[in-house]
């Protein structure tokens, strides 16, 4: 059975056991961003408009159920969540390939699946961020963060390559089905971890709560501009996340397998940013760095929608590597800063509630971005994307932030 220890009393292993966990995870995840989509595209024939509404299924949650999911997981075990979720997703992603060879998926089907991942996601999530400072001392939450950002990069670039290879070969619900049993896999590695140890917290009425995380976020000089910087960025995540594949496949004309490739891309600008943001933050300021990468992801998103055929495909693929290399600069160093800043016993409902705000707004930017496309183009909807990321660097210059050269411990 196991135990409840100490931060400080815990072995290395334990780390690297959670870290396997979500890297395996993560892994079929990558699968999925490809294939869920190409299901909808290619072998259902979505629509754009249902294409954005899939992106909004797959994301909704934050916007349902983050804040009551922040003051649940105060008093949830939570190495049982987060096992517990795993199963949750491997059931869902299940479905498409046992309906698809019998004829009976349908474009509500997916969405039924996209929408109860979303809703796992939202309590994998409070859990995991809510755990790590339980296994990581503080003096290395920085670069354990950094690994777990850099990790994800690496699973979003060589999983998109291999799920265009898997979707086009062996079909887009083989992919899903290997998801599946990731999940299963990372779930049963959880409920090998130790339980963490927390503060009693007193119970009170759900909405008293979430008032608490929510007005400490909201009157915090600093966490409140980062909250709107974060929201302004996932907006824009939203738009791509709809406009992605109907520009490729549908625009440019790529293949399953070219579409992976360049969707790899991200992963490759991810990783990029979470190996040498520790550096650069060292170097220049955490705080300088945070404000340069603020106003560099403008440009790059200016990239995407330049050029046809191949031109387009590399501009698109350059642009959308320099927007995640900026993007996982600002995610690793605001997601550190709360964890270290952040009361423990607020700490969970803190991250819910700049979860609620930041990627409840990525379904919006989904149904936005398909509703545009739908009346105009995926190029045309493309150059919104700059006036959306454009409000975080105003956002961070306008708050206590633009003096700070160091924000991190």
């Amino acid at each position: 059975m196991a135990t409840l220890v100490r931060t400080n009393q815990l072995p290395a292993s334990v780390f690297w056991r959670y870290w396997t966990a979500k890297t395996t995870s993560q892994a079929g995840s990558a699968l999925t961003s490809v294939a869920l989509p190409l299901t909808a595209l290619v072998l259902l024939d979505a629509s754009a408009l249902e294409v954005g509404i899939l992106v909004a299924a797959g994301d909704l949650g934050w916007l349902l159920l983050t804040l009551p999911a922040g003051a649940l997981a105060t008093h949830l075990p939570l190495r049982g969540l987060q096992a517990s979720v795993d199963f949750v997703r491997a059931g869902a992603l299940l479905t498409p390939a046992i309906l698809w060879p019998l004829g009976w998926l349908t474009m509500p089907t997916l969405f039924a699946v996209a929408l109860t991942v979303s809703f796992a996601n939202v309590f994998a999530f409070v859990a995991n961020t809510t755990y790590i400072p339980h296994v990581v001392p503080r003096e290395q939450l920085n670069s354990r963060n950094s690994l777990m950002s850099g990790t994800h990069a690496l699973t979003q670039l060589g999983g998109p390559p291999v799920a265009g290879v898997v979707v086009q070969w062996l079909g887009a619900p083989i992919a899903l089905l290997i998801d599946a049993v990731s999940y299963v896999v990372s779930g049963a590695l959880m409920w090998t971890l130790p339980r963490a140890e927390r503060p009693q917290v007193a119970r009170s009425p759900m909405l008293t709560q979430i008032r608490e995380g929510w007005r400490y976020v909201v009157a915090h000089p600093v966490m409140r501009p980062m909250m709107i910087d974060a929201a302004a960025t996932n907006f824009a995540c939203g738009m791509l996340l709809t406009l992605t594949p109907l520009y490729l496949i549908r625009d440019l004309g790529a293949s399953p397998t070219a579409y992976g490739v360049v969707l790899a891309s991200e992963g490759l600008g991810a990783l990029v940013g979470a190996t040498f943001g520790p550096r650069l933050g060292r170097r220049f300021g955490t705080g300088r760095m945070l404000l340069a990468a603020a106003v560099l992801s403008v440009p790059s998103v200016l990239l995407m929608p330049l050029g046809h055929d191949l031109l387009g495909m590399a501009a698109f693929a350059l642009g959308n590597a320099l927007f995640a290399f900026f993007t996982v600069i600002l995610s690793v160093v605001t997601r550190t800063y709360r964890q270290q800043e952040s009361p423990p016993h607020l700490l969970a409902r803190v991250m819910a509630t700049v979860r609620f705000v930041s990627w409840g707004v990525i379904p919006l930017g989904g149904l936005l971005a398909g509703w545009v496309a739908q009346g105009t183009s995926a190029r045309d909807a493309l150059w919104l994307l700059a006036v959306v990321v454009a409000v975080s660097p105003v956002v961070l210059f306008a708050s206590p932030l633009r003096d700070r050269r160091e924000i991190l411990d």
